[in-house]
Protein backbone atom coordinates (compact mmCIF):
# COMPACT_ATOMS: atom_id res chain seq x y z
CA UNK A 1 0.00 0.00 0.00
CA UNK A 2 2.90 2.37 0.74
CA UNK A 3 4.44 1.94 -2.70
CA UNK A 4 1.30 3.07 -4.62
CA UNK A 5 1.06 6.06 -2.30
CA UNK A 6 4.69 6.99 -2.99
CA UNK A 7 4.06 6.61 -6.72
CA UNK A 8 1.05 8.92 -6.51
CA UNK A 9 3.08 11.54 -4.64
CA UNK A 10 5.77 11.42 -7.36
CA UNK A 11 3.15 11.73 -10.10
CA UNK A 12 1.50 14.75 -8.47
CA UNK A 13 4.90 16.37 -7.87
CA UNK A 14 5.91 15.92 -11.51
CA UNK A 15 2.73 17.59 -12.76
CA UNK A 16 2.96 20.38 -10.18
CA UNK A 17 6.41 21.34 -11.49
CA UNK A 18 4.88 22.22 -14.89
CA UNK A 19 3.07 25.56 -14.39
CA UNK A 20 0.66 25.13 -17.30
CA UNK A 21 -0.20 21.55 -16.36
CA UNK A 22 -0.71 22.48 -12.72
CA UNK A 23 -3.07 25.32 -13.67
CA UNK A 24 -5.13 22.97 -15.86
CA UNK A 25 -5.39 20.32 -13.13
CA UNK A 26 -6.29 22.80 -10.38
CA UNK A 27 -8.98 24.30 -12.58
CA UNK A 28 -10.34 20.82 -13.28
CA UNK A 29 -10.49 19.98 -9.58
CA UNK A 30 -12.51 23.17 -9.01
CA UNK A 31 -14.78 22.23 -11.89
CA UNK A 32 -15.43 18.78 -10.41
CA UNK A 33 -16.23 20.19 -6.98
CA UNK A 34 -18.59 22.72 -8.55
CA UNK A 35 -20.37 20.13 -10.68
CA UNK A 36 -21.04 17.73 -7.82
CA UNK A 37 -21.66 20.39 -5.17
CA UNK A 38 -24.17 22.45 -7.14
CA UNK A 39 -25.97 19.29 -8.25
CA UNK A 40 -26.76 18.49 -4.64
CA UNK A 41 -27.80 22.11 -4.00
CA UNK A 42 -30.28 22.28 -6.90
CA UNK A 43 -31.85 18.97 -5.89
CA UNK A 44 -32.23 20.21 -2.30
CA UNK A 45 -33.84 23.41 -3.62
CA UNK A 46 -36.27 21.43 -5.79
CA UNK A 47 -37.06 18.96 -3.00
CA UNK A 48 -37.84 21.83 -0.65
CA UNK A 49 -40.17 23.36 -3.23
CA UNK A 50 -42.08 20.26 -4.30
CA UNK A 51 -40.75 17.09 -2.69
CA UNK A 52 -39.37 14.08 -4.51
CA UNK A 53 -41.42 14.69 -7.65
CA UNK A 54 -40.00 18.18 -8.12
CA UNK A 55 -36.46 16.95 -7.46
CA UNK A 56 -36.78 14.25 -10.11
CA UNK A 57 -38.26 16.63 -12.65
CA UNK A 58 -35.52 19.20 -12.04
CA UNK A 59 -32.87 16.52 -12.49
CA UNK A 60 -34.39 15.35 -15.77
CA UNK A 61 -34.98 18.86 -17.12
CA UNK A 62 -31.31 19.70 -16.52
CA UNK A 63 -29.78 16.43 -17.65
CA UNK A 64 -31.75 15.75 -20.83
CA UNK A 65 -30.54 18.91 -22.63
CA UNK A 66 -27.05 18.33 -21.25
CA UNK A 67 -27.08 14.79 -22.64
CA UNK A 68 -28.06 16.07 -26.09
CA UNK A 69 -25.46 18.85 -25.99
CA UNK A 70 -22.62 16.54 -24.85
CA UNK A 71 -21.63 15.18 -28.31
CA UNK A 72 -21.55 18.68 -29.74
CA UNK A 73 -19.48 19.86 -26.80
CA UNK A 74 -16.95 17.15 -27.59
CA UNK A 75 -16.87 18.27 -31.23
CA UNK A 76 -16.07 21.87 -30.18
CA UNK A 77 -12.82 20.61 -28.68
CA UNK A 78 -11.79 19.29 -32.10
CA UNK A 79 -13.09 22.20 -34.16
CA UNK A 80 -11.58 25.13 -32.24
CA UNK A 81 -8.48 25.90 -30.18
CA UNK A 82 -8.86 23.70 -27.12
CA UNK A 83 -7.42 26.04 -24.56
CA UNK A 84 -9.91 28.70 -25.66
CA UNK A 85 -12.81 26.24 -25.54
CA UNK A 86 -11.79 25.26 -22.01
CA UNK A 87 -11.56 28.92 -20.95
CA UNK A 88 -14.94 29.79 -22.46
CA UNK A 89 -16.60 26.73 -20.90
CA UNK A 90 -15.40 27.74 -17.42
CA UNK A 91 -16.42 31.35 -18.00
CA UNK A 92 -19.93 30.38 -19.12
CA UNK A 93 -20.23 28.04 -16.14
CA UNK A 94 -19.22 30.81 -13.73
CA UNK A 95 -21.77 33.22 -15.21
CA UNK A 96 -24.54 30.60 -15.21
CA UNK A 97 -23.84 29.48 -11.64
CA UNK A 98 -23.76 33.11 -10.54
CA UNK A 99 -27.11 33.68 -12.24
CA UNK A 100 -28.59 30.72 -10.37
CA UNK A 101 -27.21 32.09 -7.09
CA UNK A 102 -28.80 35.49 -7.74
CA UNK A 103 -32.12 33.90 -8.73
CA UNK A 104 -32.17 31.77 -5.58
CA UNK A 105 -31.25 34.67 -3.31
CA UNK A 106 -33.93 36.87 -4.88
CA UNK A 107 -36.61 34.15 -4.69
CA UNK A 108 -37.03 34.35 -8.47
CA UNK A 109 -39.70 32.23 -10.17
CA UNK A 110 -38.96 28.52 -10.14
CA UNK A 111 -38.91 28.31 -13.94
CA UNK A 112 -36.38 31.11 -14.36
CA UNK A 113 -34.06 29.57 -11.78
CA UNK A 114 -34.32 26.24 -13.55
CA UNK A 115 -33.42 27.81 -16.92
CA UNK A 116 -30.18 29.20 -15.47
CA UNK A 117 -29.39 25.88 -13.81
CA UNK A 118 -29.98 24.02 -17.09
CA UNK A 119 -27.61 26.35 -18.94
CA UNK A 120 -24.98 25.69 -16.27
CA UNK A 121 -25.43 21.91 -16.54
CA UNK A 122 -25.19 22.01 -20.35
CA UNK A 123 -22.05 24.17 -20.27
CA UNK A 124 -20.33 21.59 -18.07
CA UNK A 125 -20.50 18.99 -20.86
CA UNK A 126 -17.77 20.88 -22.77
CA UNK A 127 -15.12 20.51 -20.08
CA UNK A 128 -14.19 16.83 -19.88
CA UNK A 129 -13.80 16.06 -23.61
CA UNK A 130 -11.86 19.29 -24.11
CA UNK A 131 -9.61 18.51 -21.15
CA UNK A 132 -8.83 15.01 -22.43
CA UNK A 133 -7.96 16.41 -25.87
CA UNK A 134 -5.93 19.33 -24.50
CA UNK A 135 -3.53 17.47 -22.20
CA UNK A 136 -1.48 15.80 -25.00
CA UNK A 137 -0.84 19.24 -26.50
CA UNK A 138 0.53 20.51 -23.19
CA UNK A 139 2.54 17.44 -22.17
CA UNK A 140 6.16 17.48 -23.32
CA UNK A 141 6.64 13.71 -23.17
CA UNK A 142 4.60 10.48 -22.96
CA UNK A 143 5.65 10.15 -19.31
CA UNK A 144 4.29 13.60 -18.48
CA UNK A 145 1.06 12.86 -20.33
CA UNK A 146 0.56 9.68 -18.31
CA UNK A 147 1.22 11.63 -15.10
CA UNK A 148 -1.26 14.33 -16.12
CA UNK A 149 -3.99 11.78 -16.84
CA UNK A 150 -3.33 10.11 -13.48
CA UNK A 151 -3.62 13.42 -11.65
CA UNK A 152 -6.83 14.16 -13.56
CA UNK A 153 -8.31 10.86 -12.35
CA UNK A 154 -7.26 11.66 -8.78
CA UNK A 155 -8.80 15.13 -9.07
CA UNK A 156 -12.06 13.64 -10.34
CA UNK A 157 -12.29 11.20 -7.42
CA UNK A 158 -11.32 13.82 -4.85
CA UNK A 159 -13.82 16.35 -6.19
CA UNK A 160 -16.61 13.79 -5.86
CA UNK A 161 -15.81 13.64 -2.14
CA UNK A 162 -14.98 17.29 -1.45
CA UNK A 163 -17.65 19.00 -3.57
CA UNK A 164 -20.71 17.40 -1.94
CA UNK A 165 -19.13 17.72 1.51
CA UNK A 166 -18.55 21.45 1.07
CA UNK A 167 -22.06 21.80 -0.30
CA UNK A 168 -23.38 19.98 2.76
CA UNK A 169 -21.59 22.37 5.14
CA UNK A 170 -22.85 25.45 3.28
CA UNK A 171 -26.40 24.07 3.02
CA UNK A 172 -26.45 23.38 6.75
CA UNK A 173 -25.41 26.96 7.54
CA UNK A 174 -27.19 28.99 4.84
CA UNK A 175 -28.83 27.49 1.76
CA UNK A 176 -28.58 26.60 -1.96
CA UNK A 177 -27.94 30.20 -3.06
CA UNK A 178 -24.69 30.34 -1.11
CA UNK A 179 -23.57 27.02 -2.61
CA UNK A 180 -24.03 28.33 -6.15
CA UNK A 181 -22.33 31.62 -5.31
CA UNK A 182 -19.33 29.85 -3.79
CA UNK A 183 -18.82 27.51 -6.73
CA UNK A 184 -19.38 30.31 -9.26
CA UNK A 185 -16.29 31.93 -7.75
CA UNK A 186 -14.41 28.61 -7.82
CA UNK A 187 -15.14 28.07 -11.53
CA UNK A 188 -14.28 31.69 -12.34
CA UNK A 189 -10.89 31.17 -10.71
CA UNK A 190 -10.54 28.10 -12.93
CA UNK A 191 -11.23 30.26 -15.99
CA UNK A 192 -8.48 32.66 -14.90
CA UNK A 193 -6.07 29.75 -14.45
CA UNK A 194 -6.51 28.54 -18.03
CA UNK A 195 -6.94 31.97 -19.64
CA UNK A 196 -3.40 32.27 -21.03
CA UNK A 197 -2.13 28.76 -21.64
CA UNK A 198 -0.86 29.57 -25.15
CA UNK A 199 -1.22 26.00 -26.36
CA UNK A 200 -0.50 25.31 -30.02
CA UNK A 201 -3.71 24.30 -31.78
CA UNK A 202 -2.35 23.25 -35.15
CA UNK A 203 -4.02 20.27 -36.79
CA UNK A 204 -7.27 20.59 -34.85
CA UNK A 205 -9.34 22.32 -37.52
CA UNK A 206 -10.89 20.07 -40.20
CA UNK A 207 -9.76 20.76 -43.73
CA UNK A 208 -13.37 20.75 -44.91
CA UNK A 209 -16.16 22.55 -43.00
CA UNK A 210 -18.86 20.36 -41.51
CA UNK A 211 -22.54 21.27 -41.47
CA UNK A 212 -25.04 20.34 -38.76
CA UNK A 213 -26.00 17.08 -40.46
CA UNK A 214 -22.36 15.99 -40.59
CA UNK A 215 -21.90 16.70 -36.88
CA UNK A 216 -25.05 14.77 -35.95
CA UNK A 217 -24.02 11.84 -38.13
CA UNK A 218 -20.56 11.72 -36.55
CA UNK A 219 -21.93 12.07 -33.02
CA UNK A 220 -24.74 9.51 -33.19
CA UNK A 221 -23.89 7.23 -36.08
CA UNK A 222 -22.66 4.41 -33.83
CA UNK A 223 -26.05 3.24 -32.57
CA UNK A 224 -26.78 1.17 -35.67
CA UNK A 225 -23.40 -0.54 -35.46
CA UNK A 226 -23.93 -1.26 -31.77
CA UNK A 227 -27.28 -2.91 -32.45
CA UNK A 228 -25.48 -5.44 -34.66
CA UNK A 229 -23.06 -6.42 -31.87
CA UNK A 230 -25.23 -8.33 -29.42
CA UNK A 231 -22.64 -8.95 -26.72
CA UNK A 232 -21.32 -5.41 -26.73
CA UNK A 233 -24.89 -4.13 -26.71
CA UNK A 234 -25.67 -6.26 -23.67
CA UNK A 235 -22.78 -4.77 -21.73
CA UNK A 236 -23.82 -1.26 -22.70
CA UNK A 237 -27.28 -2.06 -21.27
CA UNK A 238 -25.67 -3.20 -18.02
CA UNK A 239 -23.55 -0.05 -17.78
CA UNK A 240 -26.53 2.16 -18.62
CA UNK A 241 -28.50 0.45 -15.85
CA UNK A 242 -25.78 1.29 -13.36
CA UNK A 243 -25.96 4.95 -14.41
CA UNK A 244 -29.73 4.81 -13.97
CA UNK A 245 -29.20 3.66 -10.39
CA UNK A 246 -26.66 6.40 -9.72
CA UNK A 247 -29.17 8.95 -10.93
CA UNK A 248 -31.77 7.46 -8.61
CA UNK A 249 -29.38 7.80 -5.69
CA UNK A 250 -28.90 11.51 -6.36
CA UNK A 251 -32.56 12.11 -5.48
CA UNK A 252 -32.61 9.48 -2.74
CA UNK A 253 -29.78 11.18 -0.84
CA UNK A 254 -32.01 14.22 -0.41
CA UNK A 255 -35.03 12.19 0.67
CA UNK A 256 -33.00 10.13 3.14
CA UNK A 257 -31.40 13.23 4.67
CA UNK A 258 -34.58 15.29 5.03
CA UNK A 259 -37.52 12.88 5.39
CA UNK A 260 -36.00 9.62 6.64
CA UNK A 261 -33.20 10.70 8.97
CA UNK A 262 -34.56 14.23 9.65
CA UNK A 263 -31.06 15.68 9.53
CA UNK A 264 -31.72 18.63 7.25
CA UNK A 265 -30.41 19.77 3.89
CA UNK A 266 -26.73 19.55 4.73
CA UNK A 267 -26.84 15.80 5.18
CA UNK A 268 -27.75 15.31 1.53
CA UNK A 269 -24.26 16.53 0.67
CA UNK A 270 -22.64 14.47 3.43
CA UNK A 271 -24.29 11.23 2.27
CA UNK A 272 -23.27 11.88 -1.33
CA UNK A 273 -19.74 12.61 -0.18
CA UNK A 274 -19.66 9.34 1.79
CA UNK A 275 -20.63 7.41 -1.34
CA UNK A 276 -17.93 9.24 -3.27
CA UNK A 277 -15.35 8.34 -0.65
CA UNK A 278 -16.42 4.70 -0.87
CA UNK A 279 -16.10 4.87 -4.64
CA UNK A 280 -12.56 6.22 -4.26
CA UNK A 281 -11.65 3.31 -1.99
CA UNK A 282 -13.29 0.86 -4.38
CA UNK A 283 -11.28 2.30 -7.26
CA UNK A 284 -8.06 1.48 -5.38
CA UNK A 285 -9.09 -2.16 -5.16
CA UNK A 286 -9.87 -2.38 -8.88
CA UNK A 287 -6.12 -2.55 -9.45
CA UNK A 288 -6.54 -6.25 -8.63
CA UNK A 289 -8.70 -6.66 -11.76
CA UNK A 290 -5.85 -5.80 -14.12
CA UNK A 291 -4.93 -8.85 -16.19
CA UNK A 292 -7.80 -11.02 -14.97
CA UNK A 293 -9.57 -13.07 -17.59
CA UNK A 294 -12.86 -13.55 -15.72
CA UNK A 295 -14.47 -10.24 -14.82
CA UNK A 296 -18.15 -11.16 -14.60
CA UNK A 297 -17.77 -12.32 -10.95
CA UNK A 298 -16.32 -8.91 -10.09
CA UNK A 299 -19.13 -7.16 -11.97
CA UNK A 300 -21.80 -9.21 -10.18
CA UNK A 301 -20.04 -8.96 -6.82
CA UNK A 302 -19.73 -5.20 -7.17
CA UNK A 303 -23.43 -4.98 -8.03
CA UNK A 304 -24.30 -6.98 -4.92
CA UNK A 305 -22.09 -4.76 -2.76
CA UNK A 306 -23.73 -1.72 -4.34
CA UNK A 307 -27.29 -2.86 -3.69
CA UNK A 308 -27.16 -4.58 -0.31
CA UNK A 309 -26.20 -1.53 1.81
CA UNK A 310 -28.93 0.55 0.15
CA UNK A 311 -31.51 -2.09 1.07
CA UNK A 312 -30.23 -2.13 4.66
CA UNK A 313 -30.72 1.64 4.92
CA UNK A 314 -34.32 1.22 3.79
CA UNK A 315 -35.00 -1.60 6.25
CA UNK A 316 -33.12 -0.18 9.26
CA UNK A 317 -32.57 3.57 8.77
CA UNK A 318 -29.96 5.07 11.08
CA UNK A 319 -28.01 8.31 11.01
CA UNK A 320 -25.03 6.45 12.45
CA UNK A 321 -24.85 3.68 9.88
CA UNK A 322 -26.19 5.44 6.77
CA UNK A 323 -22.91 7.21 5.79
CA UNK A 324 -20.96 3.96 6.13
CA UNK A 325 -23.55 2.00 4.18
CA UNK A 326 -23.60 4.56 1.37
CA UNK A 327 -19.81 4.38 1.33
CA UNK A 328 -20.05 0.60 0.89
CA UNK A 329 -22.51 1.11 -1.97
CA UNK A 330 -20.09 3.55 -3.60
CA UNK A 331 -17.26 1.02 -3.37
CA UNK A 332 -19.37 -1.70 -4.97
CA UNK A 333 -20.48 0.59 -7.76
CA UNK A 334 -16.87 1.51 -8.51
CA UNK A 335 -15.83 -2.14 -8.79
CA UNK A 336 -18.75 -3.14 -11.02
CA UNK A 337 -18.28 -0.09 -13.26
CA UNK A 338 -14.58 -0.81 -13.71
CA UNK A 339 -15.22 -4.50 -14.46
CA UNK A 340 -17.97 -3.72 -16.96
CA UNK A 341 -15.93 -1.13 -18.84
CA UNK A 342 -12.85 -3.34 -18.95
CA UNK A 343 -14.86 -6.27 -20.28
CA UNK A 344 -16.46 -4.03 -22.90
CA UNK A 345 -13.01 -2.89 -24.03
CA UNK A 346 -12.00 -6.51 -24.51
CA UNK A 347 -14.94 -7.81 -26.53
CA UNK A 348 -16.09 -4.93 -28.73
CA UNK A 349 -14.56 -5.34 -32.20
CA UNK A 350 -12.26 -2.78 -33.71
CA UNK A 351 -14.82 -1.16 -35.99
CA UNK A 352 -17.29 -0.61 -33.14
CA UNK A 353 -15.26 0.07 -30.03
CA UNK A 354 -14.75 3.82 -30.34
CA UNK A 355 -18.43 4.44 -31.08
CA UNK A 356 -19.48 2.10 -28.27
CA UNK A 357 -17.64 4.14 -25.68
CA UNK A 358 -19.00 7.33 -27.18
CA UNK A 359 -22.50 5.94 -26.72
CA UNK A 360 -21.76 4.87 -23.14
CA UNK A 361 -20.55 8.41 -22.42
CA UNK A 362 -23.62 9.96 -23.99
CA UNK A 363 -26.01 7.61 -22.23
CA UNK A 364 -24.48 8.52 -18.86
CA UNK A 365 -26.32 11.81 -18.57
CA UNK A 366 -29.58 10.45 -19.96
CA UNK A 367 -29.45 7.42 -17.65
CA UNK A 368 -28.87 9.67 -14.67
CA UNK A 369 -31.91 11.74 -15.63
CA UNK A 370 -34.10 8.64 -16.02
CA UNK A 371 -32.92 7.30 -12.66
CA UNK A 372 -33.72 10.57 -10.94
CA UNK A 373 -37.23 10.56 -12.42
CA UNK A 374 -37.79 6.92 -11.45
CA UNK A 375 -36.62 7.43 -7.88
CA UNK A 376 -38.73 10.56 -7.43
CA UNK A 377 -41.80 8.68 -8.67
CA UNK A 378 -41.14 5.81 -6.26
CA UNK A 379 -40.60 8.15 -3.34
CA UNK A 380 -43.73 10.15 -4.10
CA UNK A 381 -45.90 7.04 -4.45
CA UNK A 382 -44.49 4.69 -1.80
CA UNK A 383 -42.07 6.63 0.39
CA UNK A 384 -38.31 6.87 0.81
CA UNK A 385 -37.83 3.47 2.43
CA UNK A 386 -39.57 1.59 -0.37
CA UNK A 387 -37.55 3.51 -2.94
CA UNK A 388 -34.33 2.50 -1.17
CA UNK A 389 -35.28 -1.17 -1.17
CA UNK A 390 -36.35 -1.18 -4.83
CA UNK A 391 -33.28 0.69 -6.08
CA UNK A 392 -30.97 -1.42 -3.94
CA UNK A 393 -32.50 -4.65 -5.25
CA UNK A 394 -32.31 -3.67 -8.94
CA UNK A 395 -28.52 -3.89 -9.19
CA UNK A 396 -27.98 -7.47 -7.92
CA UNK A 397 -31.19 -8.72 -9.58
CA UNK A 398 -30.12 -7.41 -12.99
CA UNK A 399 -26.62 -8.87 -12.56
CA UNK A 400 -28.02 -12.31 -11.61
CA UNK A 401 -30.61 -12.23 -14.40
CA UNK A 402 -27.88 -11.57 -16.95
CA UNK A 403 -25.35 -13.97 -15.41
CA UNK A 404 -25.58 -16.61 -18.18
CA UNK A 405 -25.10 -14.29 -21.19
CA UNK A 406 -22.50 -12.28 -19.28
CA UNK A 407 -20.60 -15.47 -18.51
CA UNK A 408 -20.52 -16.21 -22.24
CA UNK A 409 -18.86 -12.84 -22.75
CA UNK A 410 -16.33 -13.70 -20.08
CA UNK A 411 -15.49 -17.00 -21.78
CA UNK A 412 -14.95 -15.32 -25.15
CA UNK A 413 -12.96 -12.39 -23.83
CA UNK A 414 -9.20 -12.44 -23.75
CA UNK A 415 -7.32 -10.74 -20.97
CA UNK A 416 -4.75 -8.25 -22.22
CA UNK A 417 -1.10 -9.19 -21.96
CA UNK A 418 0.45 -6.79 -19.44
CA UNK A 419 3.88 -6.74 -21.14
CA UNK A 420 2.36 -5.99 -24.53
CA UNK A 421 0.18 -3.25 -23.05
CA UNK A 422 3.18 -1.60 -21.39
CA UNK A 423 5.21 -1.89 -24.61
CA UNK A 424 2.51 -0.22 -26.73
CA UNK A 425 1.78 2.50 -24.18
CA UNK A 426 5.48 3.29 -23.98
CA UNK A 427 5.76 4.16 -27.68
CA UNK A 428 5.69 7.93 -28.28
CA UNK A 429 3.59 7.38 -31.40
CA UNK A 430 0.76 5.83 -29.31
CA UNK A 431 1.25 7.54 -25.94
CA UNK A 432 -1.38 10.30 -26.45
CA UNK A 433 -4.16 7.84 -27.33
CA UNK A 434 -7.03 7.22 -24.90
CA UNK A 435 -7.65 3.76 -23.42
CA UNK A 436 -10.25 2.61 -26.01
CA UNK A 437 -7.87 3.40 -28.87
CA UNK A 438 -5.07 1.49 -27.14
CA UNK A 439 -7.43 -1.42 -26.66
CA UNK A 440 -8.26 -1.46 -30.38
CA UNK A 441 -4.56 -1.61 -31.18
CA UNK A 442 -4.08 -4.57 -28.82
CA UNK A 443 -6.98 -6.44 -30.41
CA UNK A 444 -5.46 -6.09 -33.90
CA UNK A 445 -1.82 -6.87 -33.09
CA UNK A 446 -0.24 -9.96 -34.67
CA UNK A 447 2.78 -11.62 -33.08
CA UNK A 448 5.49 -13.06 -35.35
CA UNK A 449 8.71 -14.91 -34.53
CA UNK A 450 11.73 -14.43 -36.80
CA UNK A 451 15.05 -16.23 -36.88
CA UNK A 452 18.44 -14.54 -37.46
CA UNK A 453 18.73 -13.42 -41.08
CA UNK A 454 14.99 -13.24 -41.70
CA UNK A 455 13.91 -10.13 -43.61
CA UNK A 456 11.11 -8.20 -41.90
CA UNK A 457 10.68 -5.64 -44.71
CA UNK A 458 12.51 -4.99 -47.94
CA UNK A 459 13.46 -1.67 -49.51
CA UNK A 460 11.11 -0.72 -52.36
CA UNK A 461 8.24 -2.97 -51.25
CA UNK A 462 4.76 -1.63 -50.63
CA UNK A 463 4.23 -0.88 -46.94
CA UNK A 464 1.24 -2.71 -45.46
CA UNK A 465 2.18 -3.10 -41.78
CA UNK A 466 3.62 -1.22 -38.83
CA UNK A 467 6.05 -3.21 -36.64
CA UNK A 468 7.08 -3.03 -32.98
CA UNK A 469 10.10 -5.03 -31.81
CA UNK A 470 9.11 -6.96 -28.67
CA UNK A 471 12.30 -9.06 -28.42
CA UNK A 472 15.59 -9.34 -30.28
CA UNK A 473 17.34 -6.93 -32.62
CA UNK A 474 17.25 -5.92 -36.29
CA UNK A 475 19.64 -4.18 -38.66
CA UNK A 476 18.40 -1.41 -40.96
CA UNK A 477 20.16 -1.10 -44.32
CA UNK A 478 19.68 0.94 -47.47
CA UNK A 479 21.15 -0.06 -50.79
CA UNK A 480 23.10 -2.70 -48.87
CA UNK A 481 24.76 -0.17 -46.53
CA UNK A 482 24.29 -0.27 -42.76
CA UNK A 483 22.07 2.53 -41.39
CA UNK A 484 21.13 1.59 -37.81
CA UNK A 485 20.16 -1.15 -35.38
CA UNK A 486 16.69 -1.36 -33.85
CA UNK A 487 15.98 -3.16 -30.59
CA UNK A 488 13.26 -3.87 -28.03
CA UNK A 489 10.71 -1.08 -27.66
CA UNK A 490 11.50 0.48 -31.06
CA UNK A 491 9.29 0.50 -34.12
CA UNK A 492 9.66 0.46 -37.90
CA UNK A 493 7.37 0.93 -40.87
CA UNK A 494 5.37 4.01 -39.90
CA UNK A 495 6.62 6.40 -42.59
CA UNK A 496 5.64 4.19 -45.54
CA UNK A 497 2.10 4.03 -44.14
CA UNK A 498 1.77 7.69 -43.19
CA UNK A 499 3.40 9.11 -46.32
CA UNK A 500 2.13 6.40 -48.70
CA UNK A 501 5.60 5.71 -50.13
CA UNK A 502 7.51 2.44 -50.73
CA UNK A 503 9.74 1.07 -48.00
CA UNK A 504 12.89 3.16 -47.93
CA UNK A 505 15.04 0.55 -46.18
CA UNK A 506 15.48 -3.16 -45.54
CA UNK A 507 15.08 -4.47 -41.99
CA UNK A 508 16.72 -7.83 -41.18
CA UNK A 509 16.75 -9.77 -37.91
CA UNK A 510 20.24 -10.10 -36.45
CA UNK A 511 19.04 -12.12 -33.43
CA UNK A 512 15.98 -14.28 -32.81
CA UNK A 513 13.28 -11.64 -32.89
CA UNK A 514 9.63 -11.22 -31.87
CA UNK A 515 7.69 -8.48 -33.62
CA UNK A 516 4.17 -7.16 -33.12
CA UNK A 517 2.56 -6.00 -36.35
CA UNK A 518 -0.42 -3.79 -37.04
CA UNK A 519 -2.04 -3.59 -40.46
CA UNK A 520 -2.35 -0.31 -42.33
CA UNK A 521 -6.03 0.41 -41.63
CA UNK A 522 -6.09 0.03 -37.83
CA UNK A 523 -2.71 1.80 -37.59
CA UNK A 524 -3.88 4.82 -39.57
CA UNK A 525 -7.20 4.87 -37.73
CA UNK A 526 -5.38 4.92 -34.40
CA UNK A 527 -2.84 7.65 -35.12
CA UNK A 528 -4.90 9.89 -37.43
CA UNK A 529 -8.41 9.31 -36.11
CA UNK A 530 -7.73 11.04 -32.78
CA UNK A 531 -6.82 14.73 -32.95
CA UNK A 532 -4.80 14.44 -29.74
CA UNK A 533 -2.37 12.06 -31.45
CA UNK A 534 -2.36 13.35 -35.03
CA UNK A 535 -0.17 16.40 -34.41
CA UNK A 536 2.29 14.35 -32.37
CA UNK A 537 2.72 11.58 -34.94
CA UNK A 538 3.25 14.14 -37.70
CA UNK A 539 5.94 15.80 -35.59
CA UNK A 540 7.63 12.44 -35.02
CA UNK A 541 7.65 11.63 -38.74
CA UNK A 542 8.94 15.07 -39.70
CA UNK A 543 11.68 14.78 -37.11
CA UNK A 544 12.80 11.29 -38.12
CA UNK A 545 12.69 11.59 -41.88
CA UNK A 546 15.44 14.21 -42.32
CA UNK A 547 17.67 12.78 -39.60
CA UNK A 548 17.31 9.10 -40.40
CA UNK A 549 14.98 8.59 -43.38
CA UNK A 550 16.52 5.37 -44.59
CA UNK A 551 15.47 3.08 -41.78
CA UNK A 552 11.82 3.06 -42.73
Amino acid sequence: MLRPMRDQVRIVSAVARDPRMARIEFAYFGFGMSEYGTWIAILVYAYDRGGATAAGLVAAIQLLPAGLVAPFGAYAGDRFARDRVLFVSYLVQAVALGAVAIALAANAPFGLTLVFATVAAASMTFTRPTQFALLPSVATSPKELTAANSVMAMAESASLVVGPFVAGVVLARTGPAAVFALFAVVVFVGALLVARLDVASGGMRPEEPMDARDVVREAFGGFRALAEERMAGLLVVVLAASLFLLGALDVIYVGVAIDLLHKGQGWAGFLNSAAGLGGLVGALFTVALVGRRRLVPSLAGGSLLFGAPIIVIGVVPSAVSAPFLFAGAGAGGSVSWMAGNTLLQRIAPDEVLARVFGIVEGLGTLGTAAGALGASALMAAFGVRTALIVVGALAPISALALWIPLSAIDREAKAPDADTLNLIRGLPIFAPLPAPAIQRILVNLKRTELGPGAVLMRQGDVGERFYVIAAGEAEVTRDGAHVAYRGVGEYVGEIALLRDVPRTATVTATLPMTVLSLEREPFLEAVTGHPQSHARVEAIVDERMPADPDDR
